[in-house]
């Protein structure tokens, strides 16, 4: 009988910092310049130059730490992390080490697997290293773009807690929507704002004590992610249930075949002779400064959801789409506060808004629609001045180009007809066209009345009252 193997998984998240400029230095730390030019002596590790801490990266770690329910430390210490590597180009990275910034917090989350608690160990401030580019066509050039070099970062380690690689994408998910909506990280994963490292070994089902532990760097994306680990589970098994042993190494996830490849061993542990660093003094924090900050952080995401399922009635779903990030829910409320139908505001926003992005490429923030005048055409289907499917024209017609609903409903003559009068005439056409579908009808066929309402708004080109349409067939067809 074969060994049953679980998985443990814990997960290592850099994510850059919203700041100006660098953790160090005044550079800029604007993405897509020409390379090395937001450098400067600092960043680039010349001689004789002092770091000066950016008080703005402290406090946006503070604010990090107090969303995921940590500890902040009155007293933490940068140090020094020996390496070599091209483009670290002091020789060492700026990294708290034994003393964080953070410790001890959690992040709660549910999935179709149920309600999970993921512990984090620790929240730490460092420096990025460079950018090396490996020259197309040539195994023996290497570029080096230091912009990046000394860029601000928080890394977020959690406990080993997870379990499946679809709770480990969940939780990544999770904390980018918490880290984007308290202004700390802009989410953007293809710029590398955002990475993650995924540790995972296995252990036979019921042993506590954990296995060789394999490290998946670089991770720019939920699906990889979970991938990445689905291939560890399957390649790992089958290495232990052939009778091998699992090698500590670092494997990088290759998109194109769909499976990890190994970077470096790690059998041997680094020795990256962490010492305290002498130009910097230790962090102190105090607790009012922890006080403002959590003072003026803004509202996470669960809340946001419970807030609008209880303030607007929306379900479950529906909740969740709108307090996806800040933006969203701004956009859904300013809707709701012209359009009075909270229901009907989500609809749309689920429904066509959300398609628009997903056609254009692009989140909210880019939406080509107002609030208000999003609200103004809901306003218009609730009164009966258009129908539902005249409305989506009016929305294409709306969006990107600033038009009014009001002016291109009139432009186009896309109002609904309400008239009864008018549309009686047009009913009784329909009737006389359709004699097999009125003879249906009335031997039983109730599905025959919904053909006779699509011949009728076919005849007003959609400008129907669908509801009054089929009260006046039915009365017609009656008689």
């Amino acid at each position: 009988m074969s060994t049953a193997f679980e998985s443990v998984i814990g997960l290592e998240i850099h994510a850059q910092l919203r700041t100006e400029s660098k953790i160090f230095c005044g550079c800029a730390t604007r993405f897509g310049a020409a390379p090395n030019t937001q450098v400067c002596p600092v960043c680039l590790g010349f001689p004789g130059v002092l770091p000066v801490l950016n008080r703005r990266a402290v406090e946006l770690g503070i604010r990090a730490g107090l969303a995921l329910d940590c500890t902040i430390q009155p007293h933490s210490v940068f140090a020094r992390k020996n390496y070599f590597y091209p483009d670290l180009p002091k020789g060492y990275q700026i990294s708290q080490y034994d003393q964080p910034l953070a410790t001890d917090g959690e992040l709660v989350f549910e999935d179709e697997d149920g309600a999970h608690v993921i512990r984090v160990l620790r929240i730490h401030l460092e420096e990025d290293a460079g950018k090396s580019i490996h020259a197309a066509g040539s195994q023996r050039h290497t570029h080096l773009d230091f912009n990046r070099s000394g860029v601000p970062l928080v890394e977020i380690v959690t406990h080993p807690d997870l379990r499946e690689p679809r709770a480990a994408s969940v939780f990544f998910a999770r904390l980018r929507e918490i880290l984007m909506s308290i202004g700390v990280n802009d989410g953007n994963m293809e710029e590398g704002s955002l990475r993650c490292d995924a540790n995972i070994s296995l252990r036979p089902v019921g042993e506590t004590k954990l296995g060789v532990k394999v490290e998946v760097k670089n991770l720019n994306s939920f699906r990889f992610l979970q991938r990445a680990l689905e291939h560890e589970i399957e390649r790992q098994s089958q290495v232990l249930h052939d009778g091998g042993r699992i090698v500590q190494e670092t494997r990088l996830w290759d998109e194109a075949t769909n499976h990890t490849v190994s970077m470096r061993s790690k059998e041997e542990a680094h020795d990256y002779r962490y010492f305290p660093e002498p130009d910097l003094p230790p962090v102190e924090v105090a607790e009012e400064w922890v006080a403002e900050v959590r003072a003026a952080l803004p509202e996470l995401p669960d809340a946001r959801q419970k807030r609008l399922e209880r303030d607007f009635g929306l379900s479950g779903a529906d909740a969740a789409l709108m307090a996806d990030t800040v933006e969203m829910t701004r956009f859904f409320e300013a809707t709701v506060a012209v359009a009075k139908n909270a229901k009907a505001a989500a609809n749309w926003i689920r429904g066509e808004v959300t398609r628009r992005l997903k056609v254009d490429g692009v989140d909210i923030r880019s939406v080509g629609v107002t609030p208000d005048a999003l609200g103004r055409l809901i306003c218009l289907v609730e009164t009966g001045v258009v129908s539902g499917r005249a409305a989506k024209e009016v929305f294409e017609r709306m969006y990107g180009t600033r038009k009014e609903p009001e002016a291109i409903v009139e432009a186009e003559g896309l109002s609904q007809i309400g008239d009864e009068r008018e549309l009686e005439t047009i009913v009784s056409r329909v009737i006389a066209e359709h004699k097999d579908a009125v003879t249906r009808f009335h031997g039983g066929n109730d599905g025959s009345l919904g053909f006779l309402v699509g011949q009728v708004m076919r005849a007003t080109k959609g400008r129907a009252n669908p509801q009054l349409v089929s009260k006046l067939l039915r009365r017609a067809l009656s008689s």
